[in-house]
Order: C-alpha cells, then sequence, then structure tokens
C-alpha cells in the first residue's frame, strides 16, 4: 500500500482510498482528498513536516501522519 507521504516531491499520484476515522476522515475529506482526486507533491520542509501539495488547483499543508492516512495509486 502506497501513501501520500511515499510520494516524492514532484511526483503525482490520485487518491485511492482515505483510512482513518471520524475527525481525521472528515477533515480531510473537507481539504479535497477524495478518491479519485489527482494530487501533486510541490515540496517538503526541511525536518520533513509539513508536506505541501497541489490539489484541485491551490496548495495544502499536511502533517506527515495525515499523508499516512491516504492511499494513492
Amino acid at each position: 500500500m502506497k501513501t501520500l507521504k511515499d510520494v516524492p516531491v514532484g511526483g503525482s499520484a490520485t487518491v485511492a482510498k482515505l483510512h482513518g476515522e471520524g475527525a481525521l476522515r472528515r477533515h480531510l475529506m473537507d481539504m479535497g482528498l477524495i478518491k479519485g482526486t489527482p494530487v501533486s507533491v510541490r515540496k517538503v520542509a526541511p525536518l520533513g513536516d509539513p508536506i505541501e501539495l497541489t490539489v484541485r488547483g491551490y496548495e495544502l499543508s499536511i502533517r506527515k501522519e495525515e499523508a499516512a492516512n491516504v492511499e494513492v495509486l
């Protein structure tokens, strides 16, 4: 299973499934990370956390622990 935190800088992927429960899952969905959404990794902070993504035409920063709950293709 490949997750969003495994995608390298400059790489792209498509959201396949969201893991997690309750508020975390809802939070990810509210930010636009739903099944079938293309996502590209723009940059990663020097210490690796957070990760900056481009989703649906806007920039989104999420923590690595949140990115680990997003399964990608």
